[in-house]
């Protein structure tokens, strides 16, 4: 019989902000890759590599997921979904800021509880995760009125759109079958449908191969394929399958933060009023999104309705 999920102690906490961080590095990294390569290349690059760290992980450590177990379309449609946001992503990050771009994308959870309305009538939205919706799209809407230019503008939109599709991502997963699926299995899934497709995206937009590859690109490359999709989604779901998760995704509102921290002080984004309000707005709506419940409610709804 599989174990009650735990509060969080010290050392899940130190992790998950740890992890949160490190998401928030990522558009960082993929910035300064594009001094040597394309977006969509850089993106194919990620997840053809990607897809070779998480196959060997499955295959050493989760056998089991190489089971047939009847989620093969859902699978595609979810690998397609997640592409679409990578590569969205990837086309943001060259007309915006890191900063800006990791906002925008994280702007999913919302996405997620607007999609839950209509395709997961069971989850039903708390008072206080309207709340948070409404603190979100403020938060948007502050960010992108008083945009200068329109490629910033055009990129923040691809961002706020990748956000949209990583929503979609988690509606689909969570619609079908493959909520029963395990989550390697999930991501294998992603992966490599994108490894796949990333690459044809990046032959019709005409990109060329790199020809060269510096030191600093091959390592933003690195951690973005060893760190972020081989290691840090693996301890993601070590965290999900052993504490709450709920007080797990509450922490995920540092992301947007660490990202807007992290490209002012490494790429030397600027640092403007409209921006530190909007990343105010749309962190304190993703909090408020994924508060948890309290464990009297939990152990209410879990109870079997009269009849």
């Amino acid at each position: 019989m599989p174990s009650q999920p735990r509060p969080l102690d010290r050392n899940a906490i130190l992790l998950v902000l740890f992890l949160c961080a490190s998401w928030g590095l990522n558009q960082v990294f993929a910035k300064v890759a594009l001094v040597d390569m394309g977006p969509l290349t850089q993106c194919a690059i990620r997840s053809i590599l990607g897809s070779f760290v998480v196959a060997g992980y499955a295959w050493w450590g989760q056998p089991d997921v190489w089971r047939r177990t009847g989620d093969f379309w859902a699978g595609i449609v979810v690998g397609l979904l997640f592409t679409l946001e990578f590569v969205l992503l990837f086309l943001a990050i060259e007309y915006t800021s890191a900063g800006r771009a990791t906002l925008f994308v994280f702007t999913a959870p919302f996405f997620v509880a607007l999609g839950a309305i209509l395709f997961l009538p069971q989850e039903r939205l708390r008072l206080t995760q309207w709340l948070g919706l409404a603190l979100a799209f403020c938060g948007v809407a502050l960010g992108l009125v008083g945009r200068d230019g329109a490629a910033g503008l055009f990129g923040d939109a691809l961002a706020l759109a990748s956000g949209a599709a990583w929503g979609a991502t988690t509606i689909a997963i969570k619609a079908t079958s493959l909520r029963a699926s395990p989550p390697t299995k999930v991501l294998l899934y992603q992966i490599v449908v994108s490894a796949i497709v990333s690459p044809i995206f990046a032959l019709l937009a005409g990109e060329a191969l790199p020809t060269h590859i510096s030191g600093l690109t091959a390592l933003s490359l690195a951690l973005q394929v060893i760190w972020v999709v081989g290691i840090s989604y693996g301890l993601w779901f070590m965290l999900l399958k052993r504490y709450r998760v709920g007080e797990l995704s509450a922490f995920t509102f540092l992301t947007p933060v660490s990202g807007v921290i992290a490209g002012h002080f490494l790429l030397g984004d600027p640092l403007t009023v409209g921006l530190i309000g909007a990343l105010v707005l749309v962190a304190a709506g993703i909090l408020l999104v994924n508060w948890p419940l309290p464990q009297s409610a939990i152990r209410r709804s879990s109870l079997p309705a009269k009849s």
